[in-house]
């Protein structure tokens, strides 16, 4: 049995060329870049050049990187720094966020205090954009951090429509891209935002590695101590081979963007077309025109069988998700789909389906066959 995945906003497979780039690097610049000798110079020079190569795909300079080893880490780290060392009293952002954003913001509410206000999310799962306009009206010294894409249902944001908000406000902008770097253009030349985040297993990099987009000239801190790495701000030792890994897997998603870009969006069309066939009653939470790699499906069968479908997919060699990897484990409706879905709704299964180039209508013929005999 042919095992298919469609659970690519979870992870995406490494490709091959990136693997090679890493084995490479273990081979032969095993040295340490913080020390002085030609085995540590050569790991710094892989590292730096790994630096500007992913500050060149974004348009920003290479100060402007610094390497962590997750998008939870970066994310943790821009805001805390936003409110311990910026100075924000104020932190808008949604009840949609992924976890790495959701979870610290309310933890800093508890710690320090702040006020936080989270934006009405529409039965669409955008975002009130007016809402946001008005609270920005309010001069007290704001972070405004929202996701680019969601995970979980693939609503985008217009990156450039808050970025001017914000700067119109005078307030700071932090943005979870960890869904659409490497899959989208993102050009910081033009997009008004101070932080972004990114994480490499999203873009067929490895995992343990990713990195922030810390705007030049903004007041940050180190999160870890103990060394003067990554210019004093992110303490330990650089992981050389999963960077170069992370700065190739970039390198290849661009180069590759367009023709691969049409190649899921129309995968994801003829998704589409064949799921109305057979379920003429299934609903698309936030829409079917998403980010083109993310469908969220709601499924017209009974709530007895939301449990098992996962497990049954499974059974098959499907592999497809309820929502967000981190969360998977948890009995509870998806937080995101909770803000957009009646209680009704909620009972019935949804699944995300995620899509990357190698997936072929064949699958997606054989997934709907296995849905159909549910």
């Amino acid at each position: 049995m042919n095992k298919i995945y469609l659970d690519n906003a979870s992870t995406t497979p490494i490709r091959p060329e990136v693997i090679q780039e890493m084995a490479n690097v273990m081979q032969t610049e095993y040295g340490n870049p913080s020390s002085t000798h030609s085995f540590g110079r050569g790991a710094k020079v892989i590292l730096e050049s790994a630096r500007k190569s992913i500050a060149k795909q974004l348009n920003c300079t290479a100060q402007e990187i610094i390497f962590t080893s997750s998008g939870t880490e970066a994310n943790n780290w821009i805001l805390r720094n936003a409110v311990t060392k910026i100075g924000v009293k104020r932190i808008i952002s949604t009840k949609i966020e992924h976890h790495a954003v959701l979870y610290p913001i309310l933890e800093l509410q508890k710690e320090f205090g702040i006020e936080v206000e989270f934006l009405k999310i529409l039965p669409n799962g955008h975002l009130d954009y007016l809402q946001l306009a008005t609270l920005l009206e309010d001069s007290k010294p704001t972070l405004v951090s929202l996701m680019h894409v969601n995970n979980e249902t693939g609503v985008v944001l217009d990156l450039n429509r808050v970025g001017e908000l914000c700067k119109s406000a005078n307030a700071y902008f932090h943005s979870d891209t960890v869904q659409s770097i490497g899959k989208t253009e993102i050009d910081l030349q033009e997009i008004k935002v101070d932080f972004l985040v990114a994480s490499a297993h999203k873009f067929h990099g490895p995992k343990g590695i990713g990195f922030a987009y810390i705007k030049k000239n903004t007041i940050i801190s180190p999160m870890i101590f103990g060394g003067e790495q990554e210019k004093g701000l992110r303490a330990g030792t650089e992981a050389v081979h999963q960077i170069a890994g992370m700065a190739k897997a970039l390198e290849i998603a661009y180069e590759n963007l367009n023709e691969e870009r049409s190649t899921i969006f129309e995968l994801k069309k003829y998704t589409i077309e064949k799921l109305v066939q057979q379920f003429p009653s299934i609903k698309f939470n936030g829409g079917f025109e998403t980010f083109y790699s993310i469908l969220n499906i709601q499924l017209p069968f009974s709530p007895e069988k939301t449990a098992m479908i996962l497990f049954e997919l499974d059974i098959k060699g499907i592999a497809a998700s309820r929502g967000s990897a981190c969360q998977s484990g948890s009995i509870k409706p998806s937080h995101v789909l909770a803000e957009i879905l009646s209680e009704d709704e909620l009972k019935k299964p949804s699944l995300r389906i995620s899509f990357n180039h190698q997936n072929t209508k064949e699958e997606i013929d054989y997934f709907i066959s296995c849905l159909a005999a549910m």
